[in-house]
């Protein structure tokens, strides 16, 4: 069993957790993930591992409410305990020789992106962040962006918070004036991926895309998080959770994923709900 520490709203769809984990916090890299089951009999979730401190050995992970596990995970308390944390899994985020960077990061993709801009900020590289949110009540890790770059961009859909528009705006007006990147990182929802890849590419900007589709066991073996890129003029095969989960976004075939994607969603509305009567937030 893995006790909770701390738990935190950040908004009123997203939590923070603190899991005391010492081995995973020992050896986890920011862009790696773990899997975690609420209970015994539940299903694994991927969550990206949001930060970690090996002193005291606890694990940061970052979640929306959007299913029936994650709405259970909700209902934990510090204190409380969850039945299993398995990681780190997939492939750290490559920081090696990069010396300016740009991280867009878009809604509870931010929870992802900003252990990578801390990483970057450590490393002293020149760290640019971009976020962006529909609104400003689902505002999340200002502070700590903040904190770790040198410019912060902040944009919500409509304008209530920062700048109004999306995150492609202030990057386009960036690359535009001349502003040159060793590489872009990006994570979030994959229609914002996909525009930002389209954003960079008349300006050949290198593009690192972070994927998170359906995933069971994160050892390969499954197959559900299988991902389709374009290699040297072949359609090749990928796996997110051992290739990955960080991919060459002019690579990825972004509207197969976003079909893949989408494949379950009755499902996990009808779990959603069901598990919504059981907890009693109907």
């Amino acid at each position: 069993m893995y006790p909770i520490i701390r738990k935190k709203e950040l908004n009123p769809t997203v939590t923070q957790m603190e899991i005391l984990a010492p081995l995973v916090a020992k050896k986890a890299k920011p862009g790696q993930f773990i899997i975690l089951r609420v209970s015994e009999d539940g299903e694994r979730i991927p969550l990206t591992v949001a930060g970690t401190n090996p002193d005291e050995g606890t694990v940061k992970i970052i979640f929306q409410i959007v299913g029936a596990t994650t709405l259970a995970l909700n209902q934990k308390n510090e204190g409380d305990s969850i039945s299993d944390f398995v990681g780190p899994l997939g492939v750290a985020t490559h920081t090696q020789g990069i010396r300016k960077v740009c991280i867009v990061g878009g809604g509870v993709g931010c929870a992802i992106a900003m252990p990578v801009a801390q990483e970057f900020h450590k490393l002293g590289a020149d760290v640019t962040s971009i976020i962006g949110f529909r609104s400003k009540d689902l505002v999340i890790l200002e502070e700590e962006f903040n904190a770790c770059s040198n410019r912060l961009f902040m944009m919500t859909d409509d304008g209530s918070y920062g700048r109004h528009g999306n995150v492609t705006v202030p990057l386009k007006e960036l690359l535009e004036a001349g502003e040159r990147f060793d590489t872009i990182i990006t994570i979030g929802p994959l229609i914002m991926m996909k525009f930002v890849v389209l954003t960079a590419k008349p300006f050949n900007v290198p593009v690192t895309v972070s994927m998170n589709p359906i995933m069971i066991d994160g050892t390969g073996m499954c197959g559900g998080c299988r991902l389709t890129l374009t290699q040297d003029g072949k359609r090749v095969m990928k796996f997110a959770c051992v290739d990955g989960p960080d991919f060459n976004g002019y690579e990825v075939d972004f509207d197969e994923a976003m079909s893949r994607g989408r494949m379950y969603f009755p499902e996990e509305r009808h779990a959603y709900d069901k598990a919504c009567n059981l907890f009693g937030k109907a």
